[in-house]
């Protein structure tokens, strides 16, 4: 939309944001509730879950082609204006994420899939309800945005080599079938999300407000059918694996935040950096690793679908009041 476009299409573009914005905090606040009742049901209820679980690529798909829906040009145009916090922000994605996924496995002596499910975890891309979180925090929702975009489109090169690299010794990675299933499952759809916005503009505003809610069914779809798997490992590994989820999200965000600071970002696009680096897309782990080693694997995605939804939120009330608290410069 240009400056000159009349003021009717501006306010519609405006209510149409505004609507979006309510809906996607309304389906964050829920969303671990819902994920939490998904794997209450699964657990209870495996065979249910076992019904849909050759599906989770198909759900997946639809999230990522909801995300694509979302984005638009501007959304990459800032990586020309603002190259230095992007290229901090996704490289902290790919670079502490994972290793920190090593470090807690090994600490924990994590036996061989969960020591996988969680530097799986850590391999993934950012996920799309950091940006909501970001909005939240009183972040830099923009820049939030294009890191959470540029990291999903690298994450066929990046995802199955780190997870070669740094899970390879625990179990075998056919790293070449995960980048092939990535492209099937994320590039794709995202690519053609982005492709009907730009030819169905109107008609994709009109849904946007309804885009979070998909993302929210489709993630608890994906969990239903990864916990349906996992009984088992769940009743003898639970605690381990919320432990080890809650340290890897922890430093995530800590570290995101300190290496923002420390290379001179102001405090906005640290905290965006520190949400965009602890919250991963947890949905693409979980469905990765169900695909490629076994529902056990998956367990430490489906549990970070729960926590980093109720620790992103407590985070942002952390932020939001420190920002009123120190009248945090908007830059």
């Amino acid at each position: 939309m240009t400056s000159s476009a009349p003021a009717p299409t501006t306010e519609t573009s405006a209510g149409t944001r505004s609507r979006e914005d309510r809906s996607a905090r309304i389906a964050v606040t829920v969303f671990p509730a819902l994920i939490l009742a998904s794997a209450a049901f699964a657990f209870f209820v495996p065979a249910a879950g076992q019904a849909i679980a050759p599906f989770t690529a198909l759900f997946l798909g639809v999230i990522m082609f909801a995300m694509g829906l979302t984005l638009t040009i501007p959304d990459f145009t800032l990586v020309a204006r603002r190259p230095l916090p992007v290229l901090i922000g996704v490289v902290a994605q790919y670079v502490l994420m994972p290793l920190v996924g090593l470090g807690v496995s090994v600490l924990l002596q994590l036996p061989p899939e969960l020591a996988v499910g969680v530097i799986l975890v850590g391999c993934a891309p950012g996920g799309t309800s950091s940006n909501v979180i970001s909005y939240l925090a009183r972040a830099d929702t923009a820049l939030s945005v294009t890191m959470t975009s540029i990291s999903t489109l690298l994450a066929p090169i990046f995802t199955p080599l780190l997870t070669l690299w740094l899970a390879g010794s625990y179990l075998p990675i056919a790293a070449g079938d995960m980048a092939l299933s990535i492209v099937q499952m994320v590039l794709i759809p995202v690519i053609g999300g982005i492709v009907v916005r730009l030819l169905l503009g109107r008609l994709v505003d009109r849904v946007l407000p309804a885009l979070p809610w998909v993302s929210v069914v489709g993630i608890s779809l994906v969990v239903v059918a990864v916990v349906s798997g996992s009984t088992e490992a769940i009743v003898s590994a639970g605690a381990l694996v919320l432990l080890a989820v809650v340290l890897h999200n922890a430093i995530g965000y800590l570290a995101g935040y300190w290496l923002a600071r420390v290379l001179k970002q102001g405090e906005r696009a640290s905290r965006t950096t520190s949400i965009e680096v602890g919250m991963q897309n947890s949905g693409l782990a979980a469905t990765l690793a169900a695909t490629a080693f076994s529902p056990a694997a998956a367990l430490p995605a489906a549990i970070f679908s729960i926590w980093h939804n109720l620790s992103g939120a407590v985070l942002a009330m952390y932020y939001r009041r420190s920002a009123d608290k120190h009248q945090v410069d908007p830059t």
